[in-house]
């Protein structure tokens, strides 16, 4: 299985929709991850700073593991303690960055590296396929996504 560590917030805004000023850009980028890594079968370790809540520090979304870097420190910095930390399987990992010191760190561990410029590309081309429009189709409604609908047509009516 493919294995990918990202600096969330070098990506956010390469990916089309998304923008660092958007409140909720974070879970935004955690739900395209979680698609993109179920459809090319892969797992993420995503980083995130500047987290001004005392959260938990790291949380488990699917095949997305997502580290919180609270304020104060550097999610490059924890990127390439990660990095340097991995174990014999560093060339099985591509780095996903565009900061040049992560990006050189990565290289001199032995993992791949790609820009979020060529990744924001390829999730697009990803999520995109046939394959993952049919399953789209094919999928049934989640139930917050019926509670979702529920609620909007109700508001239609008392409109």
């Amino acid at each position: 299985m493919k294995k990918l560590i990202i600096d969330g917030h070098n990506l956010v805004p390469k990916i089309p929709g998304l923008h660092l000023k958007d409140e909720d850009d974070e879970a935004r980028l955690i739900e395209v991850l979680q698609e993109y890594c179920r459809l090319a079968r892969c797992q993420a370790e995503l980083f995130f700073d500047g987290s001004p809540e005392p959260r938990v520090s790291s949380r488990k979304n699917g095949l997305v593991h997502v580290h919180y870097i609270r304020l104060g420190y550097s999610a490059d910095d924890a990127i390439i303690q990660y990095v340097r930390n991995l174990g014999s399987d560093k060339s099985n990992w591509t780095v996903v960055s565009s900061d040049h010191r992560i990006q050189n760190a990565a290289l001199a561990s032995g993992c791949k590296m790609m820009g979020s410029d060529a990744f924001s590309r390829l999730i697009s081309t990803t999520l995109s396929s046939e394959v993952a429009v049919q399953q789209r189709r094919e999928k049934p409604p989640s139930s917050g996504e019926i509670d979702e609908w529920l609620h909007l047509f109700d508001q239609d009516k008392n409109s």
